[in-house]
């Protein structure tokens, strides 16, 4: 396993990080495995050398949390692992369950802290955007979560580029603890985030952790045009129906696949191999149903494309709307 340091910070994670939402309770998707069915993902996680999970308080509604801060425990010492969750997203739909106002951030962290059994998070980020409160009182919720030692770093995740300027800003303002990361929508065939969020994390030094960096299985090379969804998670993950499956994104799929086979690599080494070579990206989120999937991705550290091979893989892209979170945007005055 390779390592790196998470942005600006001294922080070294590896470059794979192992995404936990598959690991909870089985009632909230057919696809997620327990407690028993994720130890060995945990275990091959371990061997392949990665030290960075992440999760979020909304995973299973909080299960997840519950089964990562269990198996985290049974493998490692406290010190020698990054733990990453997420706040946003309500766990139940009672009132001040959600969003970023002060009192969710500062209790859900609270409940977050209890569910994976430990005394603090390395990586606390907001999931979301919240249009409903203003950012001050959340970044000054978050810096009070810093200062009180329950969390070590911050991160952000999908949302406009202006949005995490204006974040990045009012920081620097008032004197608090700023983002280190953007947790964003980044893969082959959803690369939107180039247009401005890359430049602005490369210029202010954050971290990216693409989430989906396989694209929810499509870029694993088992999609075909003639049956798009031949996993248990596919038929039930009516997200990936929105977000992939266009003609343009078979198309680069096309290019994967004679990449991979002319480099005798499976296609998720050449996707992720594809990621890390983006300048900025710190750590692809990898998911995972089975425990050779882990092994698998590990290997794509190992790959180096070439010029000529990355731009192969490039070449089909076009444009895409905005896919993984709300886009705001001005609407015209009706007359």
């Amino acid at each position: 396993m390779k390592y790196t340091r998470l942005g600006g910070t001294g922080l070294q994670v590896s470059r794979l990080c192992l995404g936990c939402m598959t690991y909870g309770d089985p009632a909230w998707r057919p696809w997620i495995l327990d407690l028993e069915k994720a130890r060995p993902h945990f275990r091959a996680a371990f061997d392949a050398g990665i030290n960075f999970f992440d999760t979020a308080d909304m995973y299973s509604r909080g299960a997840s949390e519950e089964v990562t801060g269990k198996l985290l425990k049974e493998f490692a010492a406290r010190e020698d692992y990054v733990l990453a969750t997420k706040v946003y997203f309500p766990v139940t739909d009672r009132p001040n369950r959600g969003g970023l106002s002060r009192k969710h951030i500062m209790a859900a962290c609270e409940d977050s802290l209890e569910r994976l059994g430990v005394e603090y998070v390395d990586l606390y980020q907001i999931h979301r955007w919240d249009h409903a409160t203003p950012i001050e009182e959340t970044l000054d919720a978050l810096d009070s979560l810093v200062r009180a030692g329950k969390v070590r770093y911050l991160g952000a995740s999908s949302m406009a580029a202006w949005q995490l300027a204006k974040a990045m800003f009012t920081s620097d303002l008032r004197g608090l603890r700023r983002f280190v990361s953007m947790q964003d929508h980044y893969n082959l065939i959803y690369r939107e985030e180039e247009r401005e969020m890359i430049p602005l994390c490369l210029d202010q030094g954050l971290g990216i952790l693409p989430w989906s960096p396989l694209a929810r299985g499509f870029l694993t090379g088992s999609r075909t045009r003639e049956k798009p969804r031949v996993t248990e998670r596919a038929r039930g993950d009516d997200y990936a129906d929105k977000m992939y499956y266009r003609e343009e994104d078979f198309r680069v799929l096309d290019e994967l696949l004679a990449v991979s086979a002319r480099r005798g690599a499976k296609p998720a080494q050449v996707a992720l191999a594809w990621l890390l070579s983006v300048p900025g990206v710190t750590a692809p989120i990898i998911g995972a149903t089975k425990p050779e999937h882990i092994k698998e991705a590990a290997g794509a550290l190992d790959l180096a494309l070439s010029p000529e091979e990355i731009e192969k893989l490039e070449k089909p892209y076009v444009a895409h709307p905005i896919l993984g979170h709300e886009q705001p945007a001005p609407r015209r005055r009706r007359s």
